[in-house]
């Protein structure tokens, strides 16, 4: 039975979240963010079809680290030991999925995905890693010495939005794109061990918060039981039978779309679509702290490894904000027993984002590599796509795969236009794609053309 203990009533802290810097020059939306080791550097990733890696002490953009991927980013990570940094992305055929080895800049590409990936997760030796992809619903997890593939895919039941190894790497945990479909597998038999939730349902909204294994080997994840209500409640979990354990943290009032686990497993960071960063003690289930904050939709969310600063992403722009003293202070030594110092545990996984929502029509990226970790030359932004536009095609294409008044397919305008050139979008910036996601559009709401199609033999089938 799950547990039914309550959460303490505290009060808030009204401290203002002031950002300390400002990362600007991505031209879209953040999809993904992920510091390395030391805390010196960070690496983002967006819909602009950019990698970036960022200097943290000057706030500068190391440019000469920059690279252009043929479409956009969702996901990055580094390894727990620096050596690699991973990028995912990619659109229906195929996904993009790459590594680099940081000292030598060789980069590996890993083949098997047939569309684009949603997340990312290296393990506590740096040796292997878990892609999760989207629409497939699978994961697989991939050796960064041999660059060949270990194990899977694992077929999950709903559209995969979150996956991370646990410390030894033999259990896997995968969360639904919408937060309703939470399973764990068992990595050496490849065996599905538990599954609670079910497949996604017309007009939730999605969040694609990270899950995460804890000091206790329970997994943090956010989640929704209630199939009408969005996922806006975080859960600590019992990794064999998928109980609750102790008290969920709630407060949000919308979607949870960014989660994040300081180092030593002792602060929890969430940020929500109702427009506000919300900080927790783990063990006591604490609210400690709620900012109001502006956010985009999906914002990502991460906790520096020293514990001390929060970084979030809205649109296209990385704020950095120093996390206040006494909130700090105030966990003290209140967390019982500590993470080990090997394994992936909290205290070694920091937040690796996946980022990230969908993108749209098919294009061999094979010959764009996704990152360069040896100085190159800078190559201009791809002016075929645009990024904001397909990302919206995607989304709204989703959405009317399950909608009771017709079952379309999108036509999509091939013609060439300047993805810079904010008059070449077929729709406003400001129609965000998560409003159609919280709404059911009527037929006269939308602009682009469409047609009937026959459901393919392997979608599911749409409920009633």
């Amino acid at each position: 039975m799950a547990s039914t203990s309550k959460q303490p009533s505290v009060a808030v802290s009204k401290i203002t979240l002031e950002p300390m810097m400002t990362l600007e020059g991505h031209e879209y939306d953040v999809q993904s963010m992920h510091y390395f080791p030391d805390g010196k550097r960070m690496i983002s990733g967006s819909d602009d079809g950019t990698t970036r890696e960022w200097d943290m002490q000057t706030g500068k953009e190391i440019e000469e680290a920059r690279n252009v991927c043929e479409w956009g980013v969702k996901a990055v990570a580094v390894s727990r030991d620096g050596r690699w940094v991973i990028t995912a992305g990619g659109d229906h055929d195929p996904g993009e999925l790459k590594a680099c080895e940081v000292e030598t800049g060789i980069v590996k590409t890993f083949n098997g995905h047939s569309q684009w990936i949603s997340c990312i997760d290296i393990c506590a030796d740096s040796t292997l890693f878990a892609s999760g992809e989207s629409e497939n619903c699978t994961t697989r997890i991939w050796s960064l010495d041999t660059g060949k593939l270990v194990a899977g895919p694992f077929e999950s039941a709903d559209w995969v939005g979150a996956v991370r190894l646990s410390r030894d790497s033999k259990k896997l945990v995968v969360n639904g794109e919408f937060g309703m479909c939470l399973e764990v597998w068992n990595v050496q038999t490849q065996k599905l061990g538990k599954r609670i939730g079910e497949w996604l349902r017309p007009g939730c909204s999605i969040t694609f918060a990270p899950v995460f294994w804890t000091n206790k080997e329970t997994i943090l994840a956010v989640f929704s039981f209630i199939t009408e209500d969005p996922a806006g409640t975080i859960y600590e979990f019992d990794a064999s039978t998928l109980e609750t354990v102790g008290a969920p943290f709630e407060g949000h009032t919308d979607v949870v779309s960014g989660l994040a686990l300081s180092f030593d497993g002792a602060l929890v960071a969430s940020a929500s679509e109702d427009d506000t960063i919300k900080l927790w003690a783990f063990e006591s289930r604490q609210l400690l702290s709620s900012f109001h904050v502006q956010l985009l939709y999906l914002s990502p969310l991460i906790v520096s490894p020293d514990s001390g600063q929060l970084t979030y992403a809205s649109g296209s722009n990385i704020y950095i904000c120093k996390i206040p003293p006494d909130i700090l202070t105030s966990l003290g030594s209140a967390i019982t027993g500590q993470p080990e110092e090997t394994g992936a545990t909290p205290r070694h996984l920091l937040d690796s984002e996946a980022t990230r929502h969908p993108r749209a029509p098919s294009r061999n990226p094979a010959l764009s590599p996704v990152i360069s970790c040896a100085p190159t030359q800078q190559r201009p932004l791809p002016t075929t796509r645009d990024p904001q536009r397909h990302a919206f095609l995607r989304h709204l294409r989703k959405f009317l795969r399950f909608s009771s008044l017709t079952d379309a397919a999108l036509v999509l305008n091939e013609q060439p236009h300047d993805p810079l050139d904010p008059h070449s979008f077929l729709l406003h910036r400001s129609y965000n794609p998560s409003t159609l996601l919280r709404r059911r559009p009527r037929l006269m709401d939308i602009h682009i053309p469409i047609v009937t199609r026959t459901l393919d033999a392997r979608q599911r089938r749409p409920l009633t």
